[in-house]
């Protein structure tokens, strides 16, 4: 960045422990601190597109929402998956958010939401890192909610399972959101948590552990 801080997205998995935000506190927090020792904005996550602004570190923590946004040095964004899309954008003009999309984040626009937010409080190219997710191979899904996508996103959202029944492909339409909100370079760390290894997945195995997708900005 111009004025001499770094924004950083990193990325968890099990070997991390679970971060799941109903977890023990006390070891919640120890898990925090191993990872990066500033603290967190963490959000109780409900599938909508709700973006909080955070104005200082660890302000937020806590709130219903499934994205997050700042330009504060040493405050620690997070979001937390166990098979949907988790993101973080940087922004180069000293800023970084978080996104936590899986298909109802899709069809409600937390992608691009997130993206507008970050935009609002700094300029510059927005680069993304897509954490692990479900792939298109084990996520079968319901026509009904698979067409209302396919109608917001278009057809290539569209996939089959490994056994051929209709599916999400979620990466897909994590990239079509990316692109509609101009995103300038995207990062995919790949994978999939059902049938891959080292992730926590809900529908897979029903785990409850959560592994996240963490951004910040430090200093100098």
């Amino acid at each position: 960045m111009a004025d001499g801080r770094t924004a950083r997205v990193a990325v968890t998995d099990r070997a991390d422990g679970d971060l799941a935000v109903g977890g023990d506190p006390a070891v919640l927090a120890e898990r925090r601190r191993a990872l990066v020792d500033l603290p967190w904005t963490w959000l109780r996550q409900v599938h909508g597109d709700r973006v909080v602004v955070v104005g200082a570190p660890g302000a937020g923590a806590g709130e219903e929402a499934d994205a997050a946004v700042t330009a504060v040095t040493g405050a620690v964004l997070a979001v937390h998956t166990a098979d949907c899309g988790p993101i973080g954008l940087v922004a180069d003009g000293g800023a970084v958010a978080v996104a936590h999309a899986g298909w109802k984040g899709l069809a409600e626009g937390v992608v691009e939401r997130s993206a507008d937010a970050l935009r609002a409080v700094a300029d510059g190219p927005v680069r993304a890192v897509v954490g692990t997710h479900i792939g298109v191979e084990c996520y079968e899904f319901g026509s009904e909610e698979l067409s209302g996508l396919v109608a917001r996103l278009g057809p290539e959202v569209e996939g089959r399972t490994a056994s051929g029944t209709p599916a999400l492909d979620l990466g897909a339409g994590l990239r079509v959101v990316l692109a509609r909100a101009g995103v300038d370079e995207v990062l995919e760390v790949g994978g999939c948590t059902a049938c891959g290894s080292g992730r926590w997945s809900h529908r897979a195995r029903g785990d409850r552990g959560r592994q996240a997708v963490l951004a910040g900005v430090e200093a100098a």
